[in-house]
């Protein structure tokens, strides 16, 4: 459901109020996927929200399922939050498939490091979810360091995920973006 014009501007108010700036319109595909990195902290989901919402888009983002708890569900369903069981990554693809392929609009933001915590290797999941939705992939950022976000320029894909994912990597790498969390985002 899309926000309303109040909304998008009190979001937009919060945001420039925090220090952000937003750097780009919404995605213009109508199947999106947006990576967000550097995750390093549950404020980023905070952040990315007032930002797209901001400049009008309406995204989904999927947020593991033991978060889903009283009195933050209603606000995670309000933001346009996913449960994700983590337990079953198969069913979780699986269920984001039907539902991007059965939307004439659907825009998801994910976090390739799949984990607040330090890692190396990104997992894969918005490859599959782009090779079989037809969705454009997009290099999101959000960067603590310039307190600078947006949806980032869209990204080839091949077949190759494992390929694709190290060479995305070196993209962000190349950013030199900032995690809130400074300790929580390594690069290659």
């Amino acid at each position: 459901m899309a926000a309303g014009k109040k909304w998008r501007k009190f979001c937009g108010w919060t945001l420039k109020t925090l220090g952000w700036t937003a750097m780009d319109p919404p995605c213009e595909h109508k199947k999106s996927i947006i990576l967000g990195v550097p995750h390093t902290t549950i404020w980023d989901l905070v952040i990315s929200y007032l930002y797209y919402t901001s400049v009008g888009g309406d995204a989904k983002v999927m947020v593991k399922d033991s978060v889903f708890v009283w009195p933050l569900t209603p606000i995670l369903n309000f933001m346009g939050a996913i449960p994700m069981d983590r337990t079953s990554p198969t069913r979780m693809l699986l269920s984001t498939i039907h539902a991007m392929n059965n939307s004439e609009t659907f825009h998801l933001a994910m976090c390739p490091e799949g984990t607040r915590k330090a890692t190396k290797k990104w997992k894969t999941g918005y490859h599959t979810i782009a090779k079989k939705t037809g969705a454009t992939v997009y290099i999101g950022y959000f960067d603590w360091g310039t307190k600078r976000i947006g949806r980032g320029e869209p990204v080839e894909l091949t077949d190759d995920a494992r390929a694709d994912t190290d060479r995305i990597q070196q993209i962000y790498e190349s950013m030199h973006l900032v995690g809130k969390n400074k300790d929580c985002y390594v690069t290659h």
